[in-house]
């Protein structure tokens, strides 16, 4: 009989192999494709995984935890800059992930936007534990701040990586995500740190007219 951590070793060998086939081929890659990867049958992915959403739904769940514990080390964290400098010097093992999450953002569609709204919700909890350990501002708009910064960051993945082939060379993506990564990270580093404008008036203004708009009586029908 196969043990529970024969069958968790398999289950995450059988995911990791579709996280780099998937970034690789698209998401339509074939399940057959990936079973050679791992070294399994094609039925065996089944048995974990009951159908391609469900594999799908484990890669996901897999590249959200990961990104997760990536910010969360460096955003909430007293030791955030030592977190950082480590993590660049392992920046390679991250551009599968990336991959995948390009992959993911070209495809659209349903699982697409619920990955997109868990990385929302994380930076939500990763934001909060910040301003609770003192290394991150407080937000009027928790969730709008959080959203807005995922939107950034995939945006800017989106825009800069390279898409024009149907095959996603994942040996030439470490240099590029090292590359990607040392072109923005003085930029974003200077934003998040130093504020981009020196007086708060364009921000004084937006609250003052929101909050006169939610002062105003509403307007009555004439019957």
């Amino acid at each position: 009989m196969r043990s529970t951590r024969d069958d968790q070793n398999t289950r995450a060998r059988i995911r990791d192999a579709a996280i780099l086939r998937f970034a690789r081929d698209g998401l339509e890659a074939p399940l057959r494709s990936i079973a050679a990867d791992a070294g399994v049958s094609a039925a065996l992915i089944m048995h974990h995984f009951g159908s391609r959403a469900g594999l799908r739904l484990a890669c996901d769940e897999h590249v959200q935890a990961a990104i997760r514990d990536n910010k969360t080390g460096v955003v909430s964290s007293p030791g955030a800059p030592t977190a950082m400098l480590a993590q660049l010097a392992k920046i390679d093992e991250y551009a599968p992930l990336v991959g995948y999450v390009l992959r993911c953002l070209q495809a659209g569609g349903e699982m697409t936007t619920h990955l997109v709204d868990g990385m929302v919700a994380d930076a939500v909890e990763y934001l909060r534990e910040g301003v609770r350990e003192g290394t991150v501002s407080p937000s009027r708009d928790p969730e709008a701040r959080a959203r807005l910064l995922t939107d950034f960051s995939l945006g800017s993945l989106l825009l800069n990586l390279p898409t024009g082939e149907e095959t996603l060379d994942l040996d030439a993506l470490p240099q590029w995500f090292e590359d990607y990564a040392a072109r923005i990270l003085l930029p974003a580093l200077e934003l998040f740190t130093e504020p981009l404008l020196t007086d708060s008036s364009l921000l004084d203004a937006y609250l003052d007219s929101s909050r006169e708009a939610r002062e105003q009586p509403a307007e009555r029908t004439t019957p």
